[in-house]
């Protein structure tokens, strides 16, 4: 049986624009909402383009209410936020939690997010810890099928510069060989294949997906 519509939130971003492209391939999606902060050039017979600081919890309301799979993308740094803790976790915790509360009132049949490698709540690091506690969280909901994606460092070129990601996508793949699997980085392509392929076999319960599954 066909999926006959899916909304994605945010599309901006590594993982998100390769889900997109990949959404639009696949004729097993038949409408595809796009909710995003910034204007995306796009004109596509499937695609629906929504606008929205993610403020209006009415406006996510409407926009899942007939989807069958909701992607949620949205992810910042702490360097994006200028070190500002309060305004990354509004964005990367507080976005998604209002997301995934909406799939619940809407009986979505399955929400699919990216969270990252090492996520903990309990973690020293504030990265990893609002990731965790943002699983954590989404989980207690207990919405019928909950997928979340945990690569570790995304390896593709993104829009804007960031230094450090850059010389870590140069270097960390020569010893990726020794590193755990769950910590080896991944293509954002291969997350974005991964989530598509999926969404297509929705099972309940809340499941995890690391590096070996997504690669």
């Amino acid at each position: 049986m066909k999926t006959k519509e899916v909304t994605l939130f945010g599309a901006n971003g590594l993982i998100g624009e390769s889900l997109l492209f990949n959404l639009i391939r696949d004729k097993h999606f038949e409408k595809i909402n796009v909710v995003s902060r910034r204007l995306i050039s796009l004109k596509n017979k499937k695609v629906i383009l929504h606008r929205t600081d993610f403020l209006d919890s009415n406006f996510i309301n409407r926009i899942v209410k007939n989807s069958d799979v909701v992607f949620v993308c949205i992810g910042t740094t702490m360097n994006k936020v200028k070190g500002n803790k309060k305004e990354f976790r509004k964005i990367d915790f507080d976005i998604s939690y209002k997301i995934a509360k909406a799939c619940k009132e809407n009986k979505v049949s399955n929400l699919s997010f990216v969270s990252s490698s090492g996520a903990n709540p309990n973690s020293s690091s504030f990265y990893l810890k609002v990731k965790g506690e943002t699983e954590q969280s989404i989980k207690k909901l207990n919405l019928y099928s909950t997928y979340v994606f945990r690569p570790s460092l995304l390896l593709g070129k993104r829009k804007e510069k960031r230094l450090g990601e850059k010389i870590a996508q140069s270097i960390m793949p020569l010893f990726s060989f020794i590193m755990p699997s769950r910590y080896k980085p991944i293509s954002s392509i291969k997350v974005a294949k991964a989530m598509v392929r999926f969404s297509k076999i929705i099972e309940p319960g809340f499941k995890i997906f690391h590096y070996k599954e997504m690669n």
